[in-house]
């Protein structure tokens, strides 16, 4: 498991909540560390906030997916918007959390990546129906 993620404290949150069950590899602060780091380290699932410095988490998402189309990339992010959870969902990601919903639904989207599926925050589920 690897975590992009630019606020500190935000990353640490979201490392405790996910090493209860995984393996959490890295933890990093931009797009372009993430894709240096998925090319070295090759991680089982990538949770990536969306707004980073630089390169941001949908422009580092479509590198990735290019050079690795089986990579499984949850977003984690405080974007309630229907149109960036569809760019998201278009770019290739299984997962896209609400940071507001992460304590309750980011374990079960890493878990349904983990499994190839899709998992989206029950919010921004019912805003795609």
């Amino acid at each position: 498991m690897l975590i992009a993620e630019d606020h500190e404290s935000v990353a640490r949150q979201l490392r405790s909540l996910l090493e209860v069950e995984c393996d959490v590899i890295d933890v990093v602060s931009d797009g372009k560390s993430l894709v240096a780091v998925v090319e070295s380290l090759k991680p089982e699932v990538i949770v990536s906030d969306i707004s980073m410095p630089g390169l941001d988490g949908l422009a580092a998402a479509r590198i990735i997916l290019e050079r690795h189309p089986n990579a499984r990339i949850v977003f984690v992010t405080v974007h309630d918007d229907r149109a960036m959870a569809q760019r998201a969902l278009r770019l290739g990601a299984l997962g896209y959390v609400l940071k507001n919903d992460a304590g309750e639904e980011l374990l079960n989207a890493v878990r349904a990546a983990q499994a190839g599926q899709q998992h989206l925050s029950e919010s921004i589920r019912l805003r795609l129906i």
